[in-house]
Formats: structure tokens, sequence, C-alpha cells
């Protein structure tokens, strides 16, 4: 073989390889999980419809789903669920929430980066209030719809979980864009529903009652073991247990703080930490919220009034 075509051929050979390397040795870029959260239920094909929508955007986007059943317009619940589940999620994955009666308005559509490094795709109606309260939010983008839009659904204004929601999460999730490229920069903050955060005022432990352990009845309040633990709270130790509605006492009574509901005796109330390690109420094999008529939310309060421990030798 002549020397020309020898080197010619060794070009491209080495062309090839250094071509092959490159392709097999660089990362591809990494598909974030999608996870769906809404209240659309599960009789029609909305949810059906934000997945195809999702699959379009890139086949290879892992979706999904947190619940679907969320009680209609429920904002309260959806932010509930969000900052129950995302922390169990890796770094990355983006969250899509639609609980969203005011569809079509002027609240903002935004996508939340958390301070763990999670993003949170869905209307600024106070969806986001307890992930702003437990996980920190390094910055909120809104989303420019004049790019980040499903394409045809310009005169679409009632369906913004499908054509706007989940195509820019779906965009996220899959690298197409990143969270520069959502949209303009509003800061740090989202709108938070009213509650109170959890303190500590004298000899009593104040915290709002953020849900119902389903389908049992334990009461959830928002106070942390790490309030619990400054306040010196043992397991064995009674507690004073008044939950408020607006003000209104619907109950008052004491309990021990006990690790699991099998330290008391059927249908004996006990406070325990949750599996979030937040302070809930329940009765051993019954429902503590059936049965006192305890409600979450808006409005609905806990108190812990700290029982004075009796010094050695008094009796």
């Amino acid at each position: 073989m002549p020397t020309s075509k020898r080197r010619s051929w060794l070009s491209c050979l080495c062309g090839f390889v250094l071509t092959f390397l490159a392709l097999v040795t660089t990362p591809a870029r990494a598909q974030r999980a999608l996870v769906l959260q809404t209240d659309f239920g599960l009789a029609e094909g909305a949810i059906a419809e934000m997945k195809g929508v999702a699959f379009t955007v890139s086949p290879e986007v892992r979706v999904f789903d947190l619940t679907h059943l969320i009680p209609p317009f429920d904002i309260w619940e959806a932010a509930v669920r969000l900052q129950q589940t995302a922390p169990y999620w890796p770094t990355g994955t983006v969250f899509v929430s639609i609980v969203d009666p005011g569809v079509g308005t002027e609240r903002k559509s935004v996508v939340v980066r958390s301070r763990t490094g999670h993003y949170f795709v869905g209307p600024d109606n106070g969806t986001f209030t307890f992930i702003a309260e437990k996980m920190g939010i390094d910055a909120v983008r809104e989303i420019d719809e004049t790019t980040n839009r499903l394409p045809g659904s310009e005169r679409s204004h009632t369906f913004h979980g499908r054509d706007i929601f989940a195509y820019t999460a779906a965009r996220l999730a899959a690298g197409v864009i990143d969270f520069e490229q959502v949209g303009p920069l509003l800061g740090s903050t989202v709108v938070v529903l009213k509650h109170p955060v959890a303190a500590m005022v004298g000899r009593t432990l104040r915290g709002a009652i953020v849900t119902l352990d389903q389908p049992y009845g334990n009461v959830w309040t928002n106070i942390p073991s790490e309030l619990l633990d400054s306040a010196g709270v043992k397991v064995g130790d009674v507690l004073g247990v008044v939950v408020k509605q607006s003000g209104v006492v619907r109950y008052r009574g004491t309990m021990p703080m006990a690790k699991s509901f099998g330290a008391v005796g059927a249908g004996k109330p006990l406070a325990y930490l949750n599996s979030l390690l937040n302070l809930a109420f329940a009765l051993n094999v019954d429902n503590f919220a059936k049965r006192f008529r305890i409600g979450r939310g808006v409005g609905w309060e806990a108190e812990v009034i700290l029982q004075p421990r009796t010094p050695p030798g008094r009796h």
C-alpha cells in the first residue's frame, strides 16, 4: 500500500477511534425524575394527557405519580403532601403540583428551586408553603409562556397543568432547558397559607395541625422533634394537649409521650413522633380525629403544655 494511502487510512482510523471514545466516555445529560400531583382524580384522561406531553418532550423522562386524589381545590392538602414526599426523592427531582382553582387568572405560574436542589412546578397559590418552611427556597422563576408552553395550546386557558406545567417540567427534567431558561427571576419567596409556625412560649409548645393521617385519624402537627428535644420532652412524660379551631377549644386532655401506639391500652390517647419526626396525637386502634371531631388546615392549632416534673425524693 502506498505511503500516502496508508497515512490516509490511519488518519481515518484514528478519527473514528477518537470519535467513538468521545461518545462512550462523555456522560449524557442526566434525566431527572418527574413526579406528578393533582386533584384530577382517576376517572378522566387529564393525567394521561400530561404524561403524553412529557413523553413527547423526551421518551427518556421517567414519570411517577405522587397522588391524583387531592380533594378538589384543596391547596393546603397539596402543600402538605409535597412537603411529606419531596425529601425522600433525589436532588434534582422535578415535581409538578396542580391544585389550581385560580387557573387562567393573574396568579403566577412558577418553578421553585429549593435549597436542597429539588424543583417544584405549579401555580404560586400557597402550594409551596411547607416546602418553603421545611426545605427552604433558593430561587423562584416565573414561567415564560412564550417559550415554555405546549405549541398550539395558546387558546387553551383552563388546563395549564398540561399546557404549561407538565410541558415546562418535562423540558426541565429532560435537560432541554435549565433553570435559568424557565423565565424571569422573581426572588426567593412564594405565596404562603396562613398557619402558626411551631414555637415554644413559656412552658407551652404551639403549632399547626397540618394533616390527619388517614384512614387512622391520627393528628399530625408541625411541631418538630428538635423543638421537643429543646423543651426536654422525653418518652414517658405526660403532656397536656389542647386542640383549637379558630380559638375555640375542641379537645383538652392529657396523654403520655410514647414511642408507638401499643404503649397504651386500646382506645387510649398518646403523643408520639410521626414518620416525619413531628409531634402527633392518636388513639391506639381508634380514630382520634373522628372521635373528637378534629380537622386540619387554616385555623386548626395545637398547644402542648409541659407538665412540671416531680423533683427526686418528693411524692
